[in-house]
C-alpha cells in the first residue's frame, strides 16, 4: 500500500519529455533572484562620509623569532658538525655548493672522504595530509646512502624516521643519527614492533572505534593506514556477550587478511599494545561521500560503475559468511580522483571484529543507511543479509539525486517511522534526469519487506547494470591495478571486460516534494 498525500498521486508523477527538461530554467525563484540584484542602486543614496584619519606610527611590536627546526642531525663521526634542519631542503657532499659541503671541513685526509660523492644525499620534507610535514633521505651517491645499514639506493628515497642512523659509503661509517623534532616523541606512544616497520604520521579520520593514522612503511615508503581500536572501549563492548566463549581478536583479524577483492580494503598487518592496530591500504581518492552531494553529484554513468563494484565486493563477503551491516558512503573509499577508478569497501571486518553488541551501539548512532528489520532487532531476534542490500539501495538512491531519502527534517515522520513505513523522498525535478532503469533498482532494494527485498545476485542481473562498456572499463581497471578478479566473480564479467555528518533536508534541493512509500 501506499502512502497517498493530498493533492498528489499514490506513485511517482510520471516523467516529462527529455526535450521539455529545459523548462526549469524559468522557476518563479530565478527570477525573483533576478530582480533582488536591484538593491545595490541604493549606495546611490548614502550619505558622505567622512574620510578616516591618518594613522598614527603602530606602537612597536614583539620582536620576530627565529625559525624553529623540524629536525637535527647529530654526529656520530669526527670531524661532522651536527646540523639544525630550518629550511625544507638539504644537500650532503663534496660540492661547495651544497647546504653542508664536506669540502668545508677538516675530511680531506680523512680515508673515506674520496668514496663521498660531489651531491651524496639530500634531507627534505613534503607537505602530507593536512597540515603535517613528511621527512624524507634521497641517495644520489655512487659508493651509497645507507639507513640503519641498510643500502637506500641512488635516486630512492625513504621517509625519514626519528633516531634514523645514517652511513656514506659503507654501512659501518656512521655520520649522522636523524632527530624528528616534531615527532620525536609521538613515536612514543605506539607498540615498537609497529613502529619498527612504519613511521606513524597524521592522523586522517575518527570514528566509534578509534582512528586512522597516515603511516609510511619503512622499507618501501609506501604509504598505509592504520586504524587504532581503543582496547578499553572494545573490551567493555565486546566481552560482555562473549562470556561464556573465548574471543581472539588477532585469530578474527587473520581471517579477514585472507579476505582478497580488489573491491575491498586489504587488510596488510595487525600489531596489539595497548590499542589494537590494523594496518590498510591506503585509499587516494578519499570517500564517496565528498563525492555525491549536488550541485557537482556523480554522472549516472560513473554511479552505475561504482555500483556495480559494490555488488561485487558485498556478493564476495556473503559467500565467505560475512554480513558488513555498516554499509554507507564513508565506508566506500576511491582508489584515485579520476572519476573511473576502482572502489573499495572498507570497514567489512567491522561486524566481525567488534561483535554484535558494539555495532548495534555504533549502527544506532548513524541509522540513515539501516534496513527497518535491523531497527527492530530487538523485536526480530535478528536479521540476514538482506540487511546491506537496503543499504546499498540507500547508497544508490543519494548517488543518483545527490540527497538523501530519509530525513529527520520531516516534521510528520521520525526518521525511524520513514524507515520502519517505508517513506522516502521523491523529487521529481531531479529524478527525471535519471533512467528508468536507474530508478527502478532503487525501489526494488528499497523494500521494507526483507523477503521480498532485492538479493545481490538478483542485482548483478538487473537491466540496468548490463551494459558491456562500464563492465569492460571495470576490467580495464582491473588490468591496471595488477589485481586478479576472484574465481568466483569472473564468471559474472563480460568475456570483453566520519559518526560523521547528517546528510540534511537542505540538500534535496528544490522544494517540490512527493513522499512515496516503499513496497511492503
Amino acid at each position: 500500500m501506499s502512502h497517498e498525500e493530498p493533492g498528489s498521486d499514490s506513485q511517482p508523477p510520471p516523467r516529462p519529455p527529455a526535450e521539455g527538461s529545459s523548462s526549469s530554467s524559468g522557476t518563479p525563484g530565478a527570477s525573483q533572484s533576478s530582480s533582488s540584484s536591484g538593491t545595490l542602486s541604493s549606495l546611490d543614496t548614502l550619505p558622505t562620509q567622512d574620510l578616516p584619519p591618518i594613522p598614527e606610527d603602530p606602537e612597536p611590536g614583539p620582536q620576530e623569532l627565529s625559525p624553529q627546526p623540524w629536525g637535527r642531525l647529530f654526529s656520530l663521526a669526527r670531524g661532522f658538525p651536527s646540523c639544525d634542519c630550518v629550511k625544507n631542503e638539504y644537500w650532503f657532499g663534496r660540492d661547495p655548493s651544497c647546504d653542508y659541503s664536506f669540502a668545508k671541513l677538516n675530511l680531506t685526509e680523512t680515508e673515506l672522504y674520496k668514496q663521498y660523492s660531489k651531491r651524496h644525499f639530500r634531507i627534505f620534507r613534503e607537505p602530507g595530509p593536512g597540515s603535517c610535514h613528511v621527512a624524507y633521505i634521497e641517495d644520489q651517491s655512487a659508493n651509497g646512502t645507507f639507513i640503519n645499514g641498510k643500502l637506500l639506493g641512488k635516486s630512492k628515497k625513504l621517509p625519514l624516521a626519528n633516531v634514523a642512523e645514517i652511513s656514506l659509503s659503507l654501512p659501518h661509517n656512521k655520520v649522522f643519527v636523524f632527530s624528528d623534532l616534531m615527532e620525536s616523541d609521538h613515536q612514543l606512544e605506539y607498540p615498537k614492533e609497529l613502529t619498527d616497520k612504519y613511521i606513524i604520521s597524521k592522523t586522517l579520520g575518527t570514528g566509534a572505534c578509534g582512528e586512522v593514522k597516515l603511516a609510511f612503511e619503512r622499507d618501501t615508503c609506501k604509504k598505509v593506514a592504520i586504524k587504532i581500536i581503543n582496547k578499553r572501549r572494545f573490551m567493555a563492548d565486546v566481552l560482555p556477550e562473549n562470556q561464556d566463549k573465548p574471543f581472539n581478536v588477532e585469530t578474527e583479524v587473520e581471517i579477514l587478511k585472507k579476505i582478497d577483492h580488489p573491491c575491498l580494503i586489504k587488510i596488510i598487518d595487525f600489531f596489539e599494545g595497548e590499542d589494537f592496530y590494523i594496518v590498510l591500504e591506503l585509499m587516494e581518492g578519499g570517500e564517496l561521500f565528498d563525492k555525491v552531494l549536488r550541485p557537482a553529484r556523480l554522472s549516472e554513468a560513473t554511479c552505475k560503475l561504482y555500483f556495480y563494484q559494490m555488488l561485487l565486493a558485498v556478493q564476495y563477503l556473503h559467500e565467505k559468511g560475512i554480513i558488513h551491516r555498516d554499509l554507507k558512503l564513508e565506508n566506500v573509499l576511491l582508489s584515485s580522483p579520476e572519476a573511473n577508478c576502482l572502489i573499495k569497501i572498507t570497514d567489512f571486518g567491522q561486524s566481525k571484529i567488534l561483535g554484535e553488541t558494539s555495532l548495534m551501539k555504533t549502527l544506532c548512532g548513524t541509522p540513515d543507511y539501516l534496513a527497518p528489520e535491523v531497527q527492530n532487532f530487538a523485536e526480530t531476534g535478528g536479521y540476514g543479509r538482506s540487511v546491506d542490500c537496503w543499504s546499498l539501495g540507500v547508497i544508490l538512491f543519494i548517488c543518483l539525486s545527490g540527497y538523501p531519502p530519509f530525513s529527520d527534517k520531516n516534521a510528520r515522520l521520525s526518521l525511524r517511522e520513514q524507515i520502519a513505513q517505508g517513506e522516502y523522498y521523491y523529487c521529481a525535478e531531479i529524478w527525471q534526469h535519471v533512467s528508468e532503469e536507474a530508478f527502478d533498482l532503487v525501489q526494488k532494494l528499497l523494500v521494507v519487506d526483507p523477503r521480498k527485498r532485492l538479493k545481490i545476485e538478483e542485482a548483478l542481473e538487473h537491466p540496468w547494470l548490463q551494459d558491456e562498456n562500464m563492465k569492460h572499463t571495470f576490467q580495464r581497471l582491473i588490468t591496471q591495478t595488477q589485481e586478479p578478479v576472484p574465481a568466483s566473480e569472473a564468471a559474472t564479467l563480460p568475456p570483453t571486460s566520519r559518526r560523521k555528518r547528517r546528510h540534511s533536508q537542505e540538500q534535496a534541493g528544490p522544494s517540490k516534494v512527493q513522499k512515496v512509500k516503499m513496497a511492503s
